[in-house]
C-alpha cells in the first residue's frame, strides 16, 4: 500500500505553519505558492481530512492538521538525522562507538577524552559500559562493543583481534576491621580464608563460561552487581576479598578495611586494550591514538564512594 504522506508534503506543511502563509513558505522552499496549494489539497484528498480551516482571512490548521504536523516534525527530524548518519558513514566515521571498560577501572576517567572527541564534531555517538571478568572479552567477541579497555585474564588468541597490554594490577586481600580474619595471625592460610564468605562481582559474560577470580574452591560467595557494591559489602563485614592495591590502601588508610597478608596471594593481573583488526572506523582510530598503556594507567581505580 503506497504511503499517502510524503516527507516533501510534511516539509511544506511545516514551512506553512512556521512562516504563517503559503506565499512565505513557498519563498523559503523556493517554490511557487500554487505548487504548495496543490500539494496541500492533494494531501487532504489522499487522507480524506481537512488540514486547514479556510473560513477566516488566513488558513489555520485544524486539529487533524495540527496532529499531522506534530507527528510529521518528528519524522522530518528522524529523516534529517538519517541523512547525516549516511553522510557520516560515507566519510568513515562510525554512527556509534561502543567502549567496554573493565569494572576494576574508572569509566569516568575517560570523560575528558570524550570531551576532546566532541570537538571533532564527527557525529559519532559514544557509549560507555562496564563489564566484569570474561564479560569484557565476551562483549568484544559478540560484537556488543567495538573497543575493550582493561580486558583481563587470558587474551583472545584467534586471528582478527589486535591487543595492547596494559600495566599489571596488584591485588591485596582486605577485610572489615571487625571481621574475624582482621585479628588473625598472618599470613592467612587458604583453609582459614575458605571458612569465610567472599564478595565477588558477577561475571557479565553472555555466551562464554563465567569466570571467577580470587575465590577458593568450595568458598561461600556473595555475588554483587558492581565494584562499588563489592567494596561496600566488604566494609560492612559481609565478606572478604581482593581489591586493586590502590583502592585497598586507600580503604586501609581511612580505616574502613584492613589489609591482610595471605599465604597464597593472588597473582598480579594483566589487562589489555583490545579491538577487531578489521575495524577501520575513524572514531576507533581516534581513541586508540590517545589510549596508550601509560594513559590507561590513569584509569585504575583510586577511589570509590565513601
Amino acid at each position: 500500500m503506497p504511503l499517502k504522506v510524503s516527507l516533501d508534503a510534511l516539509a511544506a506543511l511545516d514551512a506553512i505553519e512556521r512562516k504563517g502563509s503559503f506565499a512565505a513558505a513557498a519563498a523559503e522552499l523556493h517554490r511557487v505558492p500554487s505548487a504548495l496549494t496543490y500539494t496541500m489539497a492533494r494531501l487532504e484528498e489522499d487522507l480524506g481530512v481537512k488540514l486547514f480551516d479556510r473560513s477566516g482571512r488566513r488558513a489555520e490548521l485544524t486539529p487533524a492538521g495540527r496532529e499531522l504536523l506534530d507527528e510529521g516534525r518528528s519524522l522530518l527530524e528522524m529523516a534529517g538525522e538519517m541523512e547525516c548518519r549516511v553522510q557520516q558513514v560515507a566519510r568513515g566515521w562510525e554512527v556509534e562507538l561502543r567502549i567496554a571498560v573493565d569494572v576494576t577501572l574508572r569509566a569516568e576517567a575517560l570523560l575528558p577524552l570524550v570531551g576532546m572527541f566532541d570537538r571533532e564534531q564527527s557525529g559519532t555517538r559514544v557509549r560507555l559500559s562496564y563489564e566484569v571478568l570474561g564479560g569484557t572479552w565476551d562483549a568484544l567477541q559478540s560484537g556488543r562493543v567495538d573497543l575493550a579497555i582493561g580486558a583481563g585474564g587470558e587474551p583472545v588468541t584467534q586471528a582478527g583481534y589486535s591487543l595492547r597490554r596494559m600495566n599489571p594490577i596488584q591485588f591485596l586481600f582486605a577485610v572489615a576491621p571487625g571481621h574475624p580474619l582482621a585479628g588473625m595471625k598472618e599470613p592467612l592460610p587458604p583453609a582459614e580464608i575458605r571458612r569465610h564468605r567472599a564478595v565477588a562481582v558477577g561475571d557479565t559474560s553472555r555466551s562464554q563460561p563465567a569466570r571467577s577470580s580470587g575465590l577458593l574452591l568450595g568458598q561461600d560467595t556473595l555475588t554483587v552487581p558492581d565494584f562499588a557494591a563489592k567494596v561496600a559489602a566488604q566494609r560492612a563485614g559481609l565478606g572478604v576479598g581482593y581489591l586493586p592495591e590502590a583502592i585497598a590502601r586507600e580503604e586501609a588508610k581511612a580505616k574502613r578495611l584492613v589489609i591482610k597478608r595471605v599465604a597464597e596471594p593472588k597473582l598480579e593481573s594483566f589487562q589489555y586494550l583490545a579491538w577487531r583488526s578489521a575495524n577501520k572506523g575513524k572514531a576507533l582510530a581516534w581513541f586508540l591514538a590517545r589510549l596508550d598503556v601509560a594513559a590507561c594507567g590513569g584509569l585504575l581505580r583510586s577511589s570509590v564512594p565513601a
